[in-house]
């Protein structure tokens, strides 16, 4: 991360920590208040500790495609197979 993109980073923790001091004031301590303090808590962590190591170098190269064939499957391959979603399979009504 550049240092551009951590202190946005930062910044933006700075405003949700004010945003859940608000919702602090006006909720108290609920659950739910406290998971967000948690949790911009742990941002806020996480932050600091991405400032502190080195980052990865970007991915180089083409990503490798699979071609898929427009020729139809062999319906030998759905033999037996459960039609998820559309009742499941039925020997019966073959």
């Amino acid at each position: 991360m550049s240092s551009t993109e951590l202190s946005e980073l930062r910044r933006t923790i700075g405003q949700l920590r004010q945003c859940v001091g608000a919702l602090r004031a006006r909720y108290g301590e609920a659950p739910a208040v406290r998971r967000l303090v948690n949790d911009v808590e742990r941002l806020d962590i996480d932050a600091v500790e991405l400032d502190r190591i080195a980052p990865v170098p970007a991915q180089a190269g083409p990503v490798d495609k699979v071609p898929v064939p427009d020729t139809p499957y062999d319906p030998a391959l759905w033999e037996g197979a459960d039609d998820e979603g559309v009742g499941g399979y039925q020997r019966h009504q073959r």
